[in-house]
């Protein structure tokens, strides 16, 4: 990856939710500058002092004119289960609207789930907003983590798998802490070896890793010749996708000239 891409400061889609929050904090945690996304300004005595807040609505492109103005990483933690209609305005529309409103470029580390080539509603808007960060040209990570602090007491040791094979939609299908995706997500983008990368991310027996960089080095990277992460199911084609999202991507579609990973 382009070393100018070596991220100092980020913005947080989703800054409010319960991930979103603990991003926040691991964002200030190791230092970087960090910008919360809020809808309401009063949403600021979530966050530790020194966060930075840009008011805007991600469902609204007009009011994101702004929020990404001096940020060179942005993190979205976004994310619904409820209907068709409510998951393509937040699980997709807000990483549209968010990279439309990119002036310059930005790493990105997107959060979605464990499970999202399993066809549902919910889930085929969020494996449409990985589309379009794949076909952004930029420098990204994605992270599909698994169920959300299941994890019993002994089950730290952070493991990274691809394919998207876990269908079960229980907790069998892999569990991770919510502080664990927050660290995932955060060093994530200064790790050139997390570039072009798409993961599901789980806790397996064990203590938890101190330097992720070898897991993220033994991933597989994303292709230049799909939109989808390796091994995925063919199950989501292109062919037969809506005029609509089609010209999404031809929009943003190396919108941003960048390099692949180094």
């Amino acid at each position: 990856m382009d070393q100018r891409f070596s991220v100092d400061s980020v913005l947080i889609v989703g800054a409010s939710g319960s991930i979103g929050q603990l991003v926040v904090a691991e964002a200030m945690r190791v230092g970087l500058d960090t910008t919360a996304l809020v809808r309401d300004p009063a949403q600021s005595s979530l966050f530790p002092e020194g966060t930075r807040i840009a008011v805007g609505d991600f469902t609204r492109p007009d009011t994101l004119g702004e929020v990404s103005d001096g940020v060179n990483g942005i993190v979205f933690t976004h994310g619904t289960y409820g209907g068709a209609g409510e998951a393509e305005q937040i699980n997709y529309g807000a990483v549209r609207n968010v990279l439309d409103a990119l002036k310059h470029p930005a790493r990105i580390a997107l959060m979605t789930t464990i499970g999202v080539t399993k066809p549902t509603p919910g889930h085929d808007w969020k494996r449409r907003g990985e589309r379009l960060v794949r076909a952004s040209g930029l420098p990204y990570t994605i992270v599909r983590p698994g169920w959300f602090d299941y994890n019993k007491p002994d089950e730290h040791h952070v493991g990274m798998l691809q394919g998207d094979r876990r269908w079960a939609s229980d907790p069998s299908d892999g569990v991770i802490s919510r502080q664990q995706i927050a660290e995932v997500l955060i060093a994530a983008l200064n790790a050139d070896t997390a570039d072009h990368k798409t993961f599901e991310l789980v806790a397996e027996q064990g203590e938890a890793q101190s330097d992720l960089t070898p897991l993220f080095a033994a991933l597989q990277p994303d292709s230049e010749t799909t939109l989808d992460g390796p091994l995925d199911r063919d199950n989501l084609p292109l062919a037969v996708e809506s005029p609509r999202v089609l010209s999404d991507l031809d929009a943003i579609r190396g919108r941003f000239q960048l390099s692949g990973p180094a």
